[in-house]
């Protein structure tokens, strides 16, 4: 019997072991460590899907940023050499002519990330595959309309001069130093550019609607090293906005009812690409919810061919060359009393002041639907509930489901944004009840909005001008935007600033996370200062007035070839003896990153 008893004791103790183990491998995917955890899905359109049974997705975001942008600082070339095989590499062709002095430019004034120009390539690559005689031909013919400024550098001339516009005489002077301003950053280097004839928009936004099958026959000729004439090219769609898109892109194969905004994504998400997060061929929902689009409705017939117009900002359904200038820079702020450090910010909510800028307020537009308005509609509103993440203490947690909160709650503790000023843009009567819709503040000098950890920034009629000052500020900036600006090769999301969509879907949650619930509860505000510093120190060195001169120095020296009858002589040889340049086998690098 004792035996029995011995052995029918120990089997007891061998199943229940067995069950905690079982209970252990059940709980630990939920409990455990983050190995343990499961992963969230990356889509091909920038988003990341959020998994409940994974960690806080801004856990990973943050650290696959870091380690990218740590690659990018650690491959940058060296020497001219290895620049001149890198831009080989990657472009498939020899650098363009005087590249050596845009180089001794770039090392005499410490240019970070001297192979991060892939914007350039991505604006200009769809001109190699057209005809220069054909290509300027459709300059001449530009330079013919409205509103539009013409540049030019001859041989006889180290300068660049404006040598033509056409604009409204009541804001010829103040378009015209918009151009000015950027060629004032080429000063010290014009003397080193081809001769070269360029039209640029001086408005906010872009004017060049791309079709899909002009652009990318174009783009196929180029690849082919080969040239297409303007006869040549296939007859553009009349489909507005969905011309540029891809005949199987989501916004060609489910088009959106223009007259009923989209319903609010089901699930979370979390921007990982921002680039391509901003485009509405994958996310038609952006034709809904940004004035650049919606004050044209279903949009405007596409060009005929590829018309190479210089612009401020561009989107991805356009083709404008983009530049980058000086407005709205700032070296610094100063004094420290307008800009204190993280530590002695007081004010935890995410602060914005502005205008109504975005779209025309009239009776016969869509202007509740755009960016700004439904910005500031959006987060002051106080019925019904949200339904937000936790923010778990670490990513050895899941995230979980989403928990409903009262937006009468959430939304004062989170937020400080207003329109700011008096009503623009709009018909008296109009003005008057947005007078009534909106609490319109006073708006805020620097020292007011230095007291703000966190800062938003949006676009206005084009891309946002304040970004610069924002970034400086020793802030955390949440940025939503469409339009891919100059610096977005040499700027890391999720390292130097934070990204949300356009549809405000994201917001609570990622600011949540960063300074915590309504009573601070799951934050990481350590995280939060480490951007915000990261931000401030990426713009004392990455964004420069010498920056913006390397860029647009190396832009025009691009163009002035992509434009020549002879681009052949317009392309940089290093080989006195006129030998082909050849790129490394170890070359490093991105463009397929």
């Amino acid at each position: 019997m004792g035996r029995v008893t011995t052995f029918r004791t120990i089997t007891c103790v061998l199943a229940v072991c067995i069950l905690a183990i079982n209970l252990c491998n059940f709980y630990i995917p939920f409990y455990g460590t983050a190995t343990l955890l499961d992963t969230h899905y990356y889509g091909d359109d920038g988003l990341l899907v959020v998994n409940h049974n994974g960690p806080h997705p801004i856990f990973e975001l943050i650290e696959q940023a870091e380690e990218a942008w740590a690659r990018k600082l650690d491959r940058a070339s060296q020497s001219l050499g290895e620049a001149v095989a890198e831009y080989k590499r990657r472009y498939h062709r020899n650098p363009p002519l005087h590249f050596e002095k845009w180089w001794d430019y770039v090392m005499e004034h410490d240019v970070q990330l001297p192979d991060e120009y892939d914007d350039i390539y991505r604006d200009l690559e769809p001109f190699w595959g057209i005809d220069p005689l054909d290509l300027q031909k459709t300059r001449e013919e530009l330079e013919a309309k409205h509103e539009i400024v013409t540049v030019e550098k001859t041989d006889k001339s180290p300068r660049i001069e404006v040598v033509n516009h056409r604009l409204p005489p009541d804001s010829e002077e103040r378009l015209t130093r918009i151009i000015q301003n950027i060629l004032i950053l080429l000063e010290d280097v014009e003397h080193s550019l081809p001769p070269f004839r360029a039209v640029f928009s001086p408005h906010d936004g872009p004017n060049m609607l791309s079709d899909y099958g002009v652009k990318s026959m174009a783009l196929a000729a180029a690849a082919n090293g080969s040239t297409l004439k303007r006869s040549e090219l296939p007859m553009a769609q009349r489909s507005g906005w969905l011309s540029a898109c891809h005949p199987s892109s989501p916004a060609r194969q489910h088009p959106l009812d223009l007259d009923n905004p989209p319903e609010r994504p089901l699930r979370k998400t979390f921007i990982y690409d921002h680039r391509l997060s901003m485009d509405p061929c994958l996310h038609p929902s952006l034709l809904h919810g940004h004035g650049e689009f919606l004050k044209y409705n279903g949009g405007p017939n596409p060009e005929s061919t590829l018309v190479p117009c210089f612009s401020l900002c561009s989107t991805l359904l356009h083709h404008n060359i983009r530049s980058a200038g000086p407005y709205g820079w700032i070296e610094d702020i100063l004094p420290r009393s307008d800009d204190p450090p993280w530590e002695e910010k007081i004010d935890e909510r995410l602060v914005w002041r502005g205008s109504n800028t975005g779209i025309s307020h009239r009776v016969d537009t869509r202007w509740r639907d755009a960016h700004r308005d439904r910005l500031v509609s959006y987060v002051n509103d106080m019925a019904g509930t949200l339904d937000i993440l936790r923010s778990p203490l670490n990513d050895s947690e899941s995230v979980g489901g989403p928990t409903p909160l009262r937006k009468a709650r959430v939304n004062p503790a989170l937020f400080d944004i207003q329109f700011a000023g008096q009503p623009g843009g709009c018909l008296p009567e109009l003005c008057d009840s947005l007078l009534d819709i909106f609490d319109w503040r006073r708006p805020q000098s620097i020292s007011q909005a230095g007291r703000y950890k966190y800062a938003f920034d949006i676009d206005g009629n084009g891309w946002s001008g304040r970004f610069k000052r924002l970034i400086t500020s020793n802030s955390l900036v949440l940025k939503t935007t469409i339009y891919p600006e100059w610096f977005m090769d040499r700027i890391a999301p999720w390292v130097h600033y934070v990204p949300v969509q356009l549809d405000l879907s994201d917001l609570h949650d990622t600011l949540i996370f960063f300074r915590g619930g309504v009573g601070g509860e799951g934050a990481h505000e350590d995280m939060a200062q480490k951007i915000a510093t990261a931000g401030r120190e990426w713009s004392k060195k990455f964004w420069r007035q010498e920056d913006l001169t390397a860029y647009m120095f190396r832009l025009l020296l691009e163009y002035a070839r992509v434009s020549s009858p002879d681009r052949d002589g317009m392309t940089y040889n290093e080989d006195p003896n006129g030998g082909p340049v050849h790129a490394t086998e170890d070359s490093k690098s991105v463009m397929q990153e």
